[in-house]
């Protein structure tokens, strides 16, 4: 199978990602005696959204022990764990998944066998108790519900953490199935229109022989039918409500719709005020709608959260603001810019961050009349950029040299 197949596994990695990205402390995870299963995973639910995994991840194996046959916890503690290995490796923004849906930039290490371990005992065991349920009931939409949301996560953790891509395909085209078959069993159900929409969208992006290949084996498709699916998912609100803004903010921005994407977002910091990228995303899609000064007030405005924050951050997430921050800078024409791509290039930051600041280095040389070092910087940030597996710097590198030479 062609890798762009394993494009809808690891594009929907979105939809979940950028919500458990804040790093806010908010104190003990404590256990009240009134406490219940449901309750516990819905305070461990806002942890991970604010991420503070560790305590989410606590709340929820306790929620387990209160309900050992619940799916729906089951699936959560694994959500969270995968999530926090996400949030390691730093694969948790739009950058990631747009120019290269087929191979984003996920690091592939191994991650810590105890949490591996612990993901995949959950994820399967939220399987089997969904199966049995569906199979005792099967006209029951929630357990089928149950069913897809766990056969999903267990695609896209195989795909983006242990990087099988076949293994994690097969899983996402029984989660599409199964989430097809909750809305014909309940149309006015919304939450199954995250899975199934985003599929659809993604499906609607493939060439035409692998959009066929993917229609045979049976996902669907449809650009406009998949963000409409998104759209009403959010307008209900609650937990798929929440996931579907996450995702539409990846769909309109691949699709430049920026009006829509920074509506999304304001709708996620109303919800989250505390969830610093958010504010990052918020000023990076200011920043391609080409609105600079809005761009640079908002990555500001986030620079100073990061300056407040105790917890743990993205890898380099500092460099990655500020080169969000340099380029909005370098727009505006304001020297400042210098000092913000210079932190963006230290050695120890991720290529495609370093490769992207250098080519805004690149640019201000141009405006400095210096020919010869915009050069330099934009091979350099090509190479980079290739190196990083990036294919909006490697062309942005590509037409600063072009420029250089007069073309």
């Amino acid at each position: 199978m062609d890798r762009k197949c394993s494009s809808a596994l690891l594009t929907i990695l979105f939809v979940v990602t950028i919500g458990a990205t804040s790093g806010v402390t908010v104190g003990p995870a404590r256990v009240a005696q009134s406490d219940t299963a449901d309750t516990l995973r819905a305070r461990a639910l806002q942890l991970v959204y604010e991420h503070e995994h560790d305590q989410a991840i606590e709340l929820l194996r306790k929620a387990v022990a209160l309900a050992p046959d619940d799916s729906a916890t089951h699936r959560t503690l694994a959500l969270a764990i995968w999530l926090k290995l996400l949030f390691i490796r730093g694969a948790v923004t739009v950058d990631h998944y747009l120019g290269s849906f087929s191979r984003p930039r996920v690091d592939l290490r191994k991650p810590p066998p105890e949490l591996a371990d612990q993901f995949n005992r959950e994820v399967q065991r939220a399987i089997d108790l969904a199966e049995k349920h569906s199979a005792a009931r099967p006209r029951d939409a929630q357990a089928r519900y149950e069913l897809g949301a766990a056969v999903g996560l267990q695609a896209s953790y195989v795909a983006s953490i242990e990087g099988r891509l076949m293994a994690g395909f097969r899983s996402a085209r029984r989660a599409y199935a199964e989430h097809e078959r909750v809305l014909e069993l309940e149309p006015a159900r919304k939450d199954a229109g995250v899975t199934v929409g985003t599929y659809r969208y993604i499906v609607s992006t493939l060439s035409m022989p692998m959009r066929m290949m993917a229609y045979v084996v049976g996902f669907g498709g449809g650009k406009e039918r998949g963000i409409k699916m998104l759209e009403e998912t959010a307008a209900a609100g609650g937990e798929a409500g929440t996931d579907a803004l996450f995702s539409l903010v990846l769909l309109y921005n691949r699709e430049r719709r920026y009006d829509d994407a920074l509506r999304a977002l304001e709708e996620l910091r109303k919800l989250y005020p505390r969830n610093r990228l958010v504010v990052l995303e918020a000023g990076s899609t200011a920043l391609r709608a080409g609105r600079f000064d809005q761009a640079d007030k908002m990555l500001t405005e986030g620079l100073a959260m990061l300056a407040k924050a105790t917890g743990p951050r993205i890898p380099a997430e500092e460099a990655l603001w500020r080169y969000k921050r340099g380029a909005a800078r370098v727009e505006l024409g304001r020297p400042d810019a210098a000092a913000d791509l210079q932190v963006a290039i230290a050695p120890d930051v991720q290529p495609w961050i370093q490769g992207r600041a250098r080519v805004e280095r690149a640019r201000l040389a141009l405006r400095r009349g210096d020919r010869a070092e915009a050069a330099r910087e934009a091979r350099q940030a090509q190479a980079l950029c290739e190196q990083d597996n990036d294919p909006p710097g490697v062309e942005a590198a590509k037409k600063v040299l072009r420029s250089v030479d007069g073309r």
